[in-house]
This record gives structure tokens, sequence and C-alpha cells, in this order.
């Protein structure tokens, strides 16, 4: 039997997650079959709560190559999880749960060779505690993966910044040639794996106007050399002033923008995409998406939120499941 399932996480539960996971369920066709990994009692919960009715088939995770999958019901693996209340306040109580839905993710992924894989968001705060940047690197630490690198996707216009979730004041000392190559290394072998497509690349300065008041300029020193060996393999080009790059005349220029921090590249980006965005970790033995926002806390229970970041990362992985490799 052809096993290639579409394998969710679904985060924090104290998440709109779930929310917009039914939301895409039981409104959009999805030919290849989704295996959720989240607790039935929270399900159930959440669903009460929002309105949702749905049938739930239980899964056993030794025999997930023997079903007959599709997703007429929602094909889940329960972890243990005792809500008292549909929504809680974010907090480390959760901690276990999310962590015990990873463990078994990963377990899954490498037994059964799964290459498509989709995380619900989590709370930095109270999930990494600090000891990961984000869920990239937590990810990428659990396959023993240190190339790697973060792309918001969009068909129009992507963008990847070097640095992920770094104080302002950290940013300059991370920024090197190795990174910088490392990471337009990836982008292109991912587009040109799975899009069919040879993409061009902006590089943005660091510096406003890629200029400098001190006498070491970055722009200078770091960035431009880096595009100049990179343009010997890849069709690259910059480094380009961050306020003027994402005008439109400019941007219809390149398939995908690569910043040196994260707000550089994600505020615009979400500016103008808003929720038609996904995050893709490149470098991993599998594609990893996770939806483009967090938790959302202020939304729980309010059955409001948007799910269209999350059916793009549904429908990404659904339509090209033919053409997806390992980058």
């Amino acid at each position: 039997m052809n096993f290639n399932p579409i394998l969710i996480v679904s985060g924090e539960p104290n998440s709109v997650f779930l929310e917009l996971f039914f939301k895409v369920f039981n409104k959009n066709k999805i030919k290849n079959p989704i295996i959720l990994i989240s607790s039935k009692k929270l399900l159930n919960r959440q669903m009460k709560k929002l309105g949702f009715k749905n049938n739930i088939r239980l899964l056993e995770k030794s025999k997930l190559k023997f079903y007959k999958l599709d997703n007429k019901k929602i094909n889940l693996i329960d972890v243990e999880y005792n809500p008292k209340k549909p929504f809680e306040k974010i907090s480390n109580k959760s901690n276990k749960f999310i962590n015990n839905c990873f463990e078994l993710a990963f377990q899954l992924i490498k037994k059964n060779n799964i290459n498509r894989f989709i995380n619900g968001p989590i709370s930095k705060k109270y999930f990494l505690k600090n000891n990961f940047l984000g869920i990239t690197e937590y990810i990428s630490e659990k396959f023993f993966t240190k190339n790697t690198c973060m792309l918001i996707f969009n068909k129009q216009l992507s963008v990847c910044p070097i640095t992920t979730h770094l104080p302002l004041k950290i940013v300059s000392k991370k920024i090197t040639k190795k990174n910088i190559i490392n990471k337009v290394s990836l982008i292109d072998d991912f587009y040109k794996k799975n899009l069919r497509l040879k993409p061009r690349i902006a590089i943005l300065g660091l510096n406003p106007h890629c200029e400098s008041v001190h006498a070491y300029n970055e722009d200078e020193k770091i960035i431009k050399p880096s595009i100049e060996y990179l343009k010997k393999k890849y069709n690259v080009s910059g480094p380009y002033p961050a306020d003027t790059i994402f005008l439109k005349n400019n941007r219809k220029n390149f398939d995908v923008i690569v910043g040196m921090y994260h707000d550089q590249v994600l505020t615009p980006i979400k500016t103008l995409y808003e929720y038609d965005a996904i995050n893709i970790t490149l470098g991993l033995p599998f594609i990893r998406i996770s939806p483009d926002h967090g938790p959302n806390e202020s939304m729980l229970g309010k059955n409001l939120s948007n799910p269209l970041s999350l059916l793009r990362a549904i429908k990404f992985l659904d339509r090209n499941w033919l053409k997806l490799k390992k980058v």
C-alpha cells in the first residue's frame, strides 16, 4: 500500500490551532490522508466549545502502514492529556503533552520514512524556555542537523532571515559568510528540487542604505564578498537596502528576499500577504511546515481565527507530494 500521509502535531493545546484545523479539514478536499497527533479529550472539548462535529478514528502507532486511510474521519493518534476546560491559560502544564507529541512524531517520521510534517504553534516562553531560539532550532537538534534555514514561503515572494529569534544587539555577531552561503544554498536546492525553479534571490544589507558610520561595515566586509562568491553558482544579487526592496517594482524581480534578521523581512512579508504564507524549515531530512503565526491566546474560543496559513501548509504538501524530495 502507498503510505504517504501528512503528519500533524497540534502543538500548544491552548492555541487556535485545532479551531483552524477543524475549519480546513471540514471545508477542503485533501487528497492525501492526514494523521493528527493530539489528545482525543482535547479535540472533543474544543469541538463542543466551537460547534464542530467530526468523527474520530483512533490509530495505533505500531500499525500505521496497515491502515487504509482517508479523511472521512479525523485520523488521530491519541496522546494523554486531561484538560479541565476546552481552553486554559498557556503555562508549563502542557509541556509534557507537547513534548510527548513531538517525540512520537519524530519516532514515526524515522520509522515510517514520512517526509511531510506540520506542527502547530508552541509558546517559546513556556515550552522552549530559552533553550532554543525557536521551533526550527528545536527540531533541527532532534535530527542532528546544524545547517537549516527558515523560509517564509508565498508563491509570489518568499523571505529568509539569516538570523532568527535573536536580540538585535547580537545579530551582527552572527552574520558570517558561511551562514549566508549555507542558507542561499539550501534555498536554491529547495526551489530546484521541489518547485522546478531556479530562484532569483535578493540579499539585503544589514545597515540602513547598506552604509555604516562605524569603521567596520558588515555590508562591505561580509555581505558583499558573500554575494560575489555566490554569484558564481546561484542567481543572486545585492546587497539591497531593506527600505526599498519590497516596493512593488523591486520585489517583482525576485522569488526570494534574504534578510539579515527576523523583522527585516518578516514584517514586510506579513504586511503584504498577512496569513497567506507558511514557515518551511529547509535542511531537514523531510519537509517541515508550520502556519506562520503563534498560539494567539487572545482569540481562544472565539471561532474567529483565519485558517488560511494552515490551509496553505496542507495544500502545499498535498499538491506537491510527488515532487517532494529530501533537501
